[in-house]
């Protein structure tokens, strides 16, 4: 299995998904990638383009809709299947579970400046049902696929995603 790792992801962050890689003996290199982050050679019409937690794939589905949405399409113009790959943890495990996401945006601390308390207040800010619904269309609109996993287990589940495991790497 040789993977090819897109260049604009920032060595920092990927530090341990190298390092399962590794591990598992995994070739991987690094090099620009048309869509997403991560590529099997063996088949390079299945793409995983990764998050980092629902507060970015939030932010690329409002903020970043128009850049994000042609991503997508064009994975989906080259016959590419994208896995758009969370690594939120903390019990988001599939799509359905997004739906009781806390959005840490929606709410603001403030000093209230009649009593001088610290209070709260709720934004504006998504919801976890709104963008639960907001990622569904997108799968069922653009054939994307929205998984899920916790920061410790993503080298492992790249390599399950893009057919390690049927290659035989443990």
């Amino acid at each position: 299995m040789n993977i090819q790792i897109d260049s604009r992801e920032k060595a920092r962050a990927i530090r341990v998904i190298v390092e399962e890689f590794d591990r598992r003996g995994v070739d991987h290199f690094v090099s620009k990638l048309y869509v997403g982050d991560y590529m099997n050679y063996d088949n390079p019409r299945l793409i995983i383009d990764r998050k980092q937690n629902l507060t970015e794939l939030c932010s690329n589905v409002c903020q970043g809709h128009s850049r994000f949405r042609n991503e997508i399409l064009r994975a989906q113009e080259h016959g590419i299947q994208m896995i758009i790959l969370c690594e939120h943890g903390k019990g988001i495990e599939q799509l359905e579970d997004v739906i009781w996401w806390d959005n840490p945006r929606r709410h603001k601390r403030f000093v209230d400046p009649e009593t001088g308390q610290w209070t709260e207040r709720e934004t504006k800010a998504i919801t976890g049902d709104k963008l639960y619904k907001i990622l569904r269309t997108f799968q069922e609109k653009y054939g994307c696929l929205f998984l899920f996993c916790d920061k410790k287990d993503t080298g492992k589940r790249i390599i399950e995603l893009l057919g390690g495991d049927r290659c035989g790497l443990q």
